[in-house]
């Protein structure tokens, strides 16, 4: 499964009532989804509601309603689409030959997620693998799973890596690991507290070493 086919099955975990069509429905769904990330940053999912949604969009409840039966489906569809831009952005990064090596390439993929962490609102809040999955509970994979299968294929595909259980298992740890550790890293600190971004880099390769 490549990073496109990957975005759109996990897209599809989430429940939109009403796929756009046309520019002015897609430019519509952009904006709540915007301001829904918006305000999620400035007070938390937890307090969300699907009227701080349409006050911040300045549509009508009845507009984020069209779209979403709920907040908790406002807060899915975010973390879809936080994951297709994550998907996006390591698609570059694991192009064959970019990287000296399998684990400069997964590497590569922590510094995509830090970028996203400091600059796309809501990401730290509802991200791939965060108390909200994106995927429907009958899915066989988890969100994680599923980036973790496309970082592997890549290295496979392009680093000469061994097609193992092993190999597949360190790529899923690394995954769990770089969403944890740079999770906590922006915990605190907008900018991310550099000593744990290093220990996160460490920890990453020390997961990875041997194994691909």
């Amino acid at each position: 499964m490549n990073v496109t086919e990957s975005a759109t099955a996990l897209l599809s975990g989430a429940p939109i009532r009403n796929e756009p069509v046309q520019a002015r429905s897609t430019a519509r769904l952009a904006t709540l989804l915007d301001s829904a990330a918006a305000m999620i940053d400035e007070i938390g999912y937890e307090r969300l509601t699907t009227a701080m949604v349409a006050e911040r969009a300045g549509a009508s409840i009845g507009t984020v309603y069209r779209y979403f039966p709920d907040r908790i489906a406002v807060l899915q569809a975010l973390g879809a689409r936080n994951t297709e831009r994550l998907l996006s952005g390591i698609a570059g990064e694991l192009v064959a030959g970019r990287h000296a090596s399998a684990a400069d390439a997964v590497v590569a993929v922590l510094e995509v997620t830090i970028g996203l962490f400091r600059s796309e609102p809501g990401y730290r809040s509802v991200r791939v693998g965060d108390v909200l999955d994106i995927l429907p509970p009958q899915a066989p994979t988890t969100a994680h799973a599923a980036v973790a299968d496309v970082i592997a294929d890549a290295l496979v595909a392009g680093y000469g890596v061994a097609d193992s259980a092993d190999a597949r298992r360190a790529v899923g740890t690394a995954v769990e690991v770089i969403d944890a550790l740079v999770a906590r890293a922006f915990a605190r600190d907008a900018k991310g507290d550099a000593a744990l971004l290093d220990e996160a880099r460490r920890a990453v390769r020390a997961v990875l070493a041997g194994r691909l």
